[in-house]
């Protein structure tokens, strides 16, 4: 690396610093205005919309996504044309949540003189406290004033990673307190990577599974796995229960002349291992490739309700 690289990396982790500094001004300036507006959020039935003009627009459409995808519809509303009809967009069970680093925006001013008008609630996050935004909200957010990164300490650097940060900060807060759990989180994002680690053993498992009873003959098992094809039977007792399991691998290793005459008891290998439906399917791929099992029998409380194989998982993409 020349001496050239060598001060850019020096200078690009200087910006970085200048950052950090900013995201440590702002954690020491968390009070109670902030718990107010997650206060307000959580107990409000409408939607979060976001507003912001430039580069704080910006950082409001990526936390209006955040809130969505984390339990809190929101949509992001551009001031310009809100000015336009889409004003019409917001209810009086809506909250507005707008950004502006001055506070005095010109483009925001009829979007908060229609939510003045119309009652609706206003969550304004400015570093001038005596703005025109921090006036009109119900709730106002004050950004510590810290300089931007660069040699001009113009370009919207350290506000806008402060702005961000703080709209991480309230929707996860609002995830915490509305307990939104994983599965809920499955919902909102079934495509992709993160579609994929949210999978249940619900969502790929087979309900037409393998069973016989512990007194059925051989005979009759050989009928049951060769119907379904999954190379191996669920063996219940008399109240339904899993109580063991037979394998292509036990026919090869117990096969004998009277074989077809044994009971399913005899053969079978008991105590397996089995999964709830709900279990996340990445951990029981894992599971599966760890202990060199290829099917697992689905139980609720003893009782077989389905049948995963490892094919189903590498199908879907898990490994």
């Amino acid at each position: 690396m020349n001496m050239d690289a060598k001060s850019e990396i020096e200078y690009a982790k200087s910006v970085l610093k200048q950052e950090i500094s900013g995201i440590n001004s702002l954690i020491d300036s968390l009070g109670d205005s902030f718990i107010a507006a997650v206060d307000l959020l959580c107990r409000k039935s409408g939607h979060v919309i976001l507003s912001g003009i430039g580069k704080p627009g910006h950082i409001c459409a990526k936390i209006s996504a955040t809130l969505a995808s984390t339990g809190t519809p929101s949509f992001f509303l551009h001031p310009a044309e809100a000015s336009h009809g889409d004003l019409g967009m917001i209810s009086e069970d809506d909250t507005l949540f707008v950004f502006s680093l001055s506070g005095n925006t010109v483009e925001l001013v009829p979007m908060l003189s229609y939510a003045s008008r119309f009652g609706i609630d206003v969550i304004g996050v400015t570093s001038n406290p005596e703005s025109t935004l921090a006036k009109a909200a119900n709730i106002k957010i004050i950004l510590p004033k810290v300089p931007e990164a660069g040699p001009h300490k113009l370009a919207p650097t350290t506000s806008t990673t402060m702005m961000i940060a703080l709209g991480d900060a309230v929707a996860l807060c609002l995830l915490k307190r509305k307990e939104f759990r994983k599965e809920q989180f499955k919902n909102l994002h079934p495509g992709g990577a993160l579609g994929k680690q949210l999978l249940t053993v619900k969502d790929l498992m087979h309900t037409n599974t393998p069973i016989v009873h512990e007194n059925d003959l051989m005979k009759d098992v050989l009928v049951e796995m060769t119907e379904k094809s999954f190379g191996c039977v669920c063996v219940v007792n008399e109240n339904n229960k899993i109580v063991g399991i037979i394998t292509d691998g036990d026919l090869r290793r117990k096969i004998t002349d009277n074989f077809l005459e044994k009971k399913a008891c005899e053969v079978m290998s008991r105590n397996p291992k089995v999964v709830s439906s709900s279990a996340f399917a990445q951990e029981v791929t894992k599971f599966m490739n760890d202990h060199k099992i290829t099917n697992l029998f689905v139980s609720e409380d003893g009782t077989p309700s389905g049948i995963i194989h490892i094919h189903d998982c590498l199908r879907a993409g898990l490994v």
